[in-house]
């Protein structure tokens, strides 16, 4: 069984490796950040398996009966005034079918002003977009490997146009109780549009993410570090605004080493009392930090830290992530045992 699943991952990834990042698909909402935790852990963290059920959004393969019951709901005033929110609710049927899993993903771009090749106002007007998905995970026989699926309906209205398309995520888990350690791979977005915009047929956000994560011993620290855009190599490029130029007016081109490419697909975080009823979280975004950073100018681009606080049946969560000096987003969450 598990020799089947990996030749899937591996089918699933040569179907996809042309895939590419920002700017260049359709419905890019879906690799927002899902939740508070994730933010303040770097951006995307797929290895928890736990209470926090907004996980599941990212790698279906972590949903857990510690689950089972916990809804929550996030929210974020992002760049640029963008509002965007997750909410994610799983039920465990019995200990034999394990856990099912439900959530969503709402972005509203705000309201613009509308206007004609000639200037004339044509009003005011909106952009909004929806995922629902549904998902269930599963023990690869006896192993200590587990694998999960969201299967995931999208909805985008942009203006006067609008589009439907549907997608699924694959995830798969190995967890070493002994060691306190797992490891994860994500494949996400696998779909396509099923009505488009305006007669023509983009391609959704592919993306393929791997982490590892561990609980220290002796400290009460969880680390992680995960590897994003699996998919793209080398992921970025030059920037014009960095290039040089010599005495004699010659233009060289910034140049981004193999070792530049590695760090731009990490993300470090590290939690302090991952199981306790405080958390106190931080994360480094290699890729943000040096895409968004400003030359000769220190102003700390990648970092993100965040709190979480158990009061009761409600776990309050907060986030703060810095993106550039003159935008920075905050992220807030509340989960709540229905028990």
């Amino acid at each position: 069984m598990l020799k089947k699943i990996i030749a899937l991952f591996c089918l699933l990834f040569s179907l996809g490796v042309k895939a590419q990042v920002g700017g260049e698909a359709t419905y890019q909402f879906l690799n927002l950040i899902s939740s508070p935790r994730q933010a303040a852990l770097g951006g995307k963290v797929l290895t928890n398996v736990d209470y926090d059920v907004t996980q599941a959004l990212f790698n279906p393969a972590t949903i857990n009966v510690a689950m089972d019951n916990q809804l929550a709901l996030n929210f974020s005033s992002y760049l640029g005034g963008i509002g965007y929110g997750t909410a994610a609710y799983a039920y465990t049927i019995d200990r034999r079918t394990q856990t099912f899993h439900a959530g969503m993903t709402y972005i509203n771009y705000g309201s613009f002003d509308g206007y004609d090749e000639n200037g004339v106002s044509t009003g005011s007007f909106s952009g909004n977009e929806t995922a629902l998905s549904f998902g269930y995970a599963m023990q690869v026989g006896y192993t200590d490997f587990y694998f999960g699926a969201n299967v995931k309906l999208i909805t985008s209205k942009l203006e006067q146009y609008s589009s439907f398309g549907a997608a699924v995520d694959l995830g798969l888990i190995y967890i070493n109780e002994d060691l306190d350690f797992h490891a994860a791979l994500a494949i996400r977005n696998l779909g396509s549009q099923i009505t488009t915009y305006a007669g023509l047929n983009e391609p959704l956000p592919f993306e393929v993410d791997f982490g590892i994560s561990q609980r220290l011993e002796n400290v009460p620290i969880r680390w992680h570090v995960t590897l994003e855009n699996l998919q793209k190599w080398p992921i970025s490029q030059p920037n014009p605004a960095r290039a040089t130029s010599d005495l004699g007016g010659n233009q060289s081109d910034e140049k981004i080493g193999f070792l530049g490419q590695v760090m731009r697909h990490t993300i470090l975080g590290a939690e302090l009392f991952p199981e306790g009823g405080f958390n106190i979280r931080l994360g480094y975004n290699f890729r943000r930090g040096e895409e968004l950073r400003i030359v000769d100018q220190r102003n700390f681009s990648g970092l993100s830290a965040g709190i979480s606080i158990k009061m009761s049946k409600m776990r309050f969560s907060y986030t703060h992530a810095k993106y550039t000096s003159a935008g920075n987003s905050n992220f807030f969450g509340l989960q709540i045992d229905l028990q």
